[in-house]
């Protein structure tokens, strides 16, 4: 069963991770959250729920306007061939998330299995905070990249920050 936005939270509080959350509209698109930006400070992202030809699946995390190569990002990321978008249903089974709402807090409903190796993009890493849905789109968190990784780590999960977008490979 998927966690819900008050259970996240409350694994927020529990483990000492400082967030901040502003409700607003649903948005769908890293397009229809322009106006958010100006009004939510910190960096702003988009989440690549991919999968390999062997079935490995990946939840890429970067900057909104990062250029990412989908071609070329299996062999940095170390995936078994060509990566394509996960489907929604896929999503929704591993991340407990619709399409729209994806997001490095969706980790929490993979503890168990650890079917997703998130990959952090080491650009958006500079940023703080940085900010993503709480499971739904109708707000954006807030969170510093330290808590940021405390939050996957206590999921289980060991991320890996690489330079999967271009102005992550120009920095390096």
């Amino acid at each position: 069963m998927a966690a819900t936005r008050a259970e996240l939270f409350a694994f927020f509080a529990e483990n000492g991770l400082a967030v901040s959350t502003v409700d607003h509209e649903p948005v769908f698109t890293v397009a229809e959250s322009g106006d958010l930006h100006e009004r939510i400070p910190g960096g702003h992202t988009k989440n690549l729920f991919l999968k390999d030809k062997k079935g490995n699946l990946f939840l890429v995390v970067a900057l909104h306007d990062a250029t990412i190569d989908l071609k070329q990002i299996s062999s940095v990321i170390g995936a078994s061939g060509r990566v394509s978008f996960g489907k929604a249903d896929l999503l929704g089974e591993v991340l407990g998330v619709l399409p729209g709402s994806v997001t490095p807090f969706a980790l929490i409903n993979d503890r168990e299995a650890q079917r997703v190796q998130p990959v952090f993009d080491a650009a958006m890493m500079q940023k703080a905070p940085l900010n993503y849905h709480p499971l739904e789109n109708n707000a954006t968190t807030a969170i510093s990249p330290e808590d940021l990784l405390r939050f996957a780590e206590l999921c289980g999960h060991t991320v890996r920050v690489l330079a999967v977008s271009e102005e992550a490979k120009q920095m390096a």
